[in-house]
């Protein structure tokens, strides 16, 4: 049996599968105090309630080590503890078949096609300044689009941006949204909805009086559709709609999005469980303060377009940003100068007069944005995050910070840049073939905890991180976005206290090579764990800082 790359997944199913049983037994550890001992557990609670007195029979018990399968960890011994039933791996093994050549990826199917989410961020329709709760917001759905089309899910943002307005601090952020006008496409999408607004029992000519807004083409009422329709979930205040030409160039907007993806496959979708009768699926990313606006617009198109589409719409609703104590309500222009500013400073106390040079501008601004992405995205998108602006809260090296993130990043660059000096020079052998590693050389129990709790997982971490599982009822749905950031940070505390103990580029003696390219292979994946997680939060590895 060919063997490909090992998974966690894989290796707990076959794990279950050994003892007989389909439930989830076996769990893996991540401590370091635990992995001194065991890589697997199947607790003893668990055993109890699937075995009579949690007696595991001998002869599965003795199977265990013989486990095998493409994406199956090589098992060492499995043996009864305290604790339950206890598994370690063959580490050297799991470190060559990590470490080694990267299996080719099975080409696709012929004619297989690829599922389609349509991105919804209705922040960006305001006329108004941007606030940093419309730029969580953004990020959200930014980060959810990259991770999205990392599984090879094909995603439209909308709304295109105005070219009518400056757009100045989505660009600082590195934030790469499509802007445009729509053209005629989009003009005859609303001539179709005013259409379809006529036929509609719904509607109802709206009286122009002193207090009726300017441009209101007609009221729908809302309630009673979705009391006829058994709709979940909708706020039950929802009523009476006034319909205006921005009402219906918005939804004009999202239809053409739908129409524009390409023919899917629903079933694609990670973890979606949309129905297949669906072509496309439409997530709207509101925070909490425009949520029964965004269900009002949800409720309208399903009136307008009973389609299979519309009845697919999902709110992925992000909570309230506060900011403490603040003189005036702030932008998210100023909040984007004050973090600036105040990263400028820490760097300046960290490194003195050398993050005054030229060269640092670039640094700083990198540094900047990913102290603001891991501000608003570490937290789950449910909660409330609360901004400390009146404190110098950033820092070059606080360990739950964007910037420390960079700064573990930069030092791997400089690690390995050094290493390339040294081999010009002749100090040391290029890095040989994986083929002639020799693996066995990582004994330290930081270098296990990196492969394990990183390398391992990773591939599982991004899938996990872009599903969106709705809720069994209503309309909301929710999504692990700050899974990225929470895996960089755990990784670069790891990283950093491996580093900081253990000497990489040792004396140019032949024996000490074995360990040091040991050594070097590890860190390279890890660097490139780095570099592909960042990749999902639009942030570029910096090569020094």
């Amino acid at each position: 049996m060919a063997e490909g790359r090992p998974g966690v997944a894989a290796t707990l199913q076959a794990l279950n599968a050994a003892l007989g049983r389909h439930s989830a037994l076996w769990v893996k550890e991540s401590g370091a105090r635990n992995l001194r001992h065991r890589d697997f557990l199947a607790p003893r609670a668990a055993l109890s309630a699937a075995f009579p007195g949690g007696q595991v029979p001998p002869e599965a018990v003795s199977a265990v080590p013989s486990l095998r399968g493409p994406a199956v960890l090589p098992l060492r011994v499995c043996r009864q503890t305290p604790a339950g039933l206890a598994v370690q791996v063959r580490r050297p093994e799991a470190f060559q078949r990590l470490l080694g050549p990267v299996p080719e990826p099975a080409a696709p199917a012929a004619g297989a096609r690829t599922g389609c989410v349509v991105l919804h961020c209705p922040a960006l329709r305001s006329s108004a300044a941007l606030q940093p709760r419309h730029l969580r917001s953004v990020l959200v759905a930014e980060h959810l689009a990259q991770l999205l089309r990392a599984q090879g899910v094909s995603v439209r943002l909308v709304p295109a941006l105005s070219e009518e307005r400056s757009w100045d601090v989505l660009r600082q952020l590195r934030i790469y949204w499509p802007s445009g006008s729509g053209g005629s496409s989009l003009t005859d999408a609303v001539s179709a909805l005013k259409a379809a607004l006529d036929r509609c029992p719904c509607a109802a000519a709206s009286e122009q009086g002193p207090g009726t807004a300017e441009g209101v083409i007609c009221k729908v009422h809302l309630k009673s559709f979705v009391e006829q329709q058994g709709l979940m979930g909708y706020d039950p205040n929802l009523d009476v709609l006034l319909v205006t030409e921005g009402t219906l160039q918005s939804l004009a907007e999202l239809q053409e999005a739908v129409l524009q993806c390409p023919v899917s496959d629903p079933m694609a979708l990670p973890a979606s469980r949309f129905p297949p009768s669906s072509c496309c699926s439409i997530v709207h990313v509101v925070n909490c303060e425009e949520e029964f606006q965004q269900q009002q617009l949800d409720v309208l198109w399903r009136i307008l377009n009973p389609g299979a589409h519309t009845a697919l719409q999902k709110h992925l609703v992000c909570g309230p940003v506060k900011v403490t104590n603040p003189s005036s309500p702030i932008g998210a222009d100023q909040y984007f100068q004050l973090r600036k500013h105040q990263m400028y400073e820490a760097s300046v106390m960290k490194y003195g007069e050398l993050a005054q040079d030229e060269a640092w501008t670039e640094v700083i601004d990198t540094l900047t944005v990913a102290a603001i992405r891991f501000e608003l995205l570490s937290t789950a998108h449910r909660s409330q995050i609360t901004l400390d602006l009146e404190n110098n809260s950033i820092s070059t090296k606080g360990t739950k910070s964007g910037a420390f993130v960079m700064y573990n990043c930069a030092r791997l660059a400089t690690l390995f840049s050094a290493f390339q000096q040294a081999v010009q020079q002749g100090t040391y052998p290029p890095l040989p073939p994986v083929s002639e590693l020799n693996f066995s050389c990582l004994r330290e129990e930081g270098e296990w905890l990196l492969l394990f709790n990183y390398l391992l997982p990773f591939p599982e971490v991004l899938q996990q991180a872009a599903q969106l599982p709705p809720s069994s009822k209503g309309i909301r749905v929710t999504a692990n976005t700050e899974t990225v950031c929470k895996f960089l940070i755990q990784l670069s505390m790891d990283f950093s206290s491996y580093y900081n103990r253990v000497h990489i580029l040792g004396e140019p003696f032949p024996h000490l090579f074995d360990q040091m390219f040991a050594r070097l292979q590890l860190l390279g994946a890890v660097r490139d764990v780095f570099h592909s997680a960042l990749a999902t939060l639009h942030l570029p590895p910096l090569s020094q800082i």
